[in-house]
């Protein structure tokens, strides 16, 4: 069995004219391909770069080299060009360019500009809000850190730029920011702009910041820095008054709890010494007693009348007829009794103690 196929007799086969033709054909399509590839290689490893750009050139990701203006060559496929425009660019702050008019949210929109609140609001060292148009210019100084020493570097900058205009304006009065104080703040910030660029080392230069325009906000951002700034002061006076009565009551509490103290302190001295007293004189009291008791009881019956009668109101009465019956003499009756009575004790006592002596 032959391992030939049998020649069909439907198809035709090219005569030995198609056959070179198709050839050829197929030869001039490869050339056309490989022609090309050959002339996109050969236009694609040269490159240009013009007076206003610089040419980052990385190899599978790395940086190998920086070019200025001029031709250069790259390797296709290993090599990459990245091409910076070194030239000066311009950022507004505080507001956009516009050719058209709108009104939404932050923005506020006239024929020319566009004020961007959130950018241009700003507060003053004598708590007032201004609105405060910045032109900042800037250029590239190191192509390889823009491109990659951070993700977004224009971003950057303008966040930077913001918070360096807010600082500075912070420190002056609304009336310098309007009228006089324009030039010192520009040169204010873009000292302080240049420093902190410096730290962030993202490749950007500030070339110059203007102040535009300052004017007086809207009256919407007027009432509403008018709400919080009483509520703050608000704030400020019930704290101030809260320490000022703390300053008052602590020191009167404390001078009223020394005056206590001391008060105490004295209150029990004199009671101790009182005591004492008392102690002392009852004792020598008690000695001449057991010498003299008779003596001794006469005599502490007569300190004690010298301490009454003083208090008692004495009425000597004449003999008349007393036709009403006053109070004043029950009390006298009974005084003249109480000393007859005292008279005759003594008396007594006097006579006992003669005897006693006698004895």
């Amino acid at each position: 069995m032959s391992i030939w196929k049998k020649k069909d007799p439907n198809i035709i086969e090219p005569d030995d004219g198609g056959k070179k033709l198709f050839g050829t054909a197929k030869t001039v399509g490869i050339v056309v391909v490989v022609l090309f590839i050959a002339v996109n290689i050969i236009f694609g490893a040269f490159y240009r770069v013009s007076e206003q750009e610089q040419a980052v050139v990385t190899q599978f990701g790395q940086v190998i080299r920086v070019d200025g203006a001029g031709l250069y060559f790259k390797v296709p496929f290993l090599q990459a060009v990245h091409l910076v425009d070194t030239t000066t660019h311009g950022m507004p702050i505080g507001y956009a360019n516009t050719e058209g008019g709108n009104n939404d949210g932050d923005v506020a929109t006239d024929s020319a500009t566009t004020t961007i609140e959130s950018e241009a609001v700003m507060i003053t060292s004598d708590f007032n809000f201004v609105n405060v148009d910045f032109y900042l210019e800037y250029r590239v100084s190191d192509p390889v850190k823009y491109l990659y020493a951070s993700w977004n570097p224009e971003a950057i900058l303008k966040n930077t730029a913001q918070e360096c205009i807010r600082s500075t304006v912070v420190k002056y009065s609304v009336d310098d920011v309007i009228t006089t104080g324009k030039s010192q703040i520009q040169s204010d910030v873009r000292e302080g702009l240049t420093k902190a660029l410096m730290e962030n080392d993202i490749g950007i230069q500030v070339v110059n910041i203007s102040m535009q325009d300052a004017e007086p906000p809207t009256a919407e951002v007027m009432q509403a820095f008018k709400s919080v700034e009483t509520a703050k002061q608000g704030a400020d006076t019930a704290v101030n008054n809260a320490k000022k009565y703390q300053s008052e009551q602590i020191p009167a509490a404390e001078a009223e709890a020394d005056k206590i103290l001391q008060a105490a302190e004295a209150s029990k001295e004199s009671r101790i010494n009182e005591a004492e007293g008392d102690a002392a004189a009852f004792e020598k009291t008690f000695a001449e007693y057991q010498k003299y008791p008779l003596i001794t009881k006469q005599r502490m019956f007569y300190e004690t009348m010298e301490d009454v009668l003083p208090d008692l109101k004495i009425i000597i009465d004449d003999g008349g007829t007393q036709k009403m019956l006053p109070l004043d003499n029950f009390y006298a009756g009974a005084t003249a009794a109480a000393v007859n009575a005292d008279t005759n004790a003594n008396e007594e006592s006097a006579q006992d103690e003669a005897a006693e002596e006698a004895n």
